[in-house]
């Protein structure tokens, strides 16, 4: 995939796992606030979720902009030629129990948030990486890489942890239809 179509790919995967989540927000109140035997309600989830893109965004957002000032000194067009932009090492995080990992305690649910201000966090930050995207329409977001301890990943690039974003959400697809499961096996 060359960097126009990594862009792209990533932007679809964006505009598709926020139109996944959209139906969630819907649900009626007794199954959004269900607590399964194990793990968190399907409120505590998307309220887990925003607040792991609000900590992804901040470094999201330096790389961004570090990426940018790089591009001024570095011939971008000579370094996109021999990068391999590898998006595949992170498909793992998508995949709910894939890899043991223990979340920081900030980013665990509060219930501090009402649904529609989660809802609407989630749109802002989907959109903002958009919006990122767009700013690094070039190339530049390889030139700027930081360290990921999940998954023992190492350093990726901006792209990389935009679609790490992604990837966490959907990791959340699967946990919360185990909810709705069990939900349905009680009524």
């Amino acid at each position: 995939m060359n960097i126009n179509e990594t862009i792209v790919f990533i932007d679809n995967e964006l505009t598709q796992t926020l139109n996944d989540y959209q139906n969630w927000f819907t649900l009626k109140s007794d199954l959004l606030s269900f607590k399964p035997q194990v793990g968190w309600s399907i409120e505590q989830v998307l309220e887990h979720v925003t607040l792991t893109n609000h900590f992804l965004l901040i470094l999201i957002r330096k790389g961004k902009r570090k990426a940018i000032e790089l591009s001024a000194k570095k011939d971008l067009n000579s370094l996109l030629e021999s990068y391999q932009i590898n998006l595949q090492e992170l498909d793992a995080i998508a995949r709910h129990k894939s890899f043991n990992w223990i979340r920081p305690e900030h980013m665990e649910p509060k219930g501090d948030k009402e649904l529609g201000q989660i809802r609407s966090l989630l749109d802002d930050q989907i959109n903002e990486c958009k919006g990122l995207l767009k700013e690094m329409i070039n190339g530049e977001g390889i030139l700027y890489k930081t360290t990921m301890t999940v998954n023992n990943l190492g350093k990726i690039d901006v792209y990389q942890y935009i679609y790490f974003l992604c990837q966490h959400a959907k990791r959340h697809i699967v946990q919360v239809q185990k909810v709705m499961e069990e939900f349905g096996g009680t009524s």
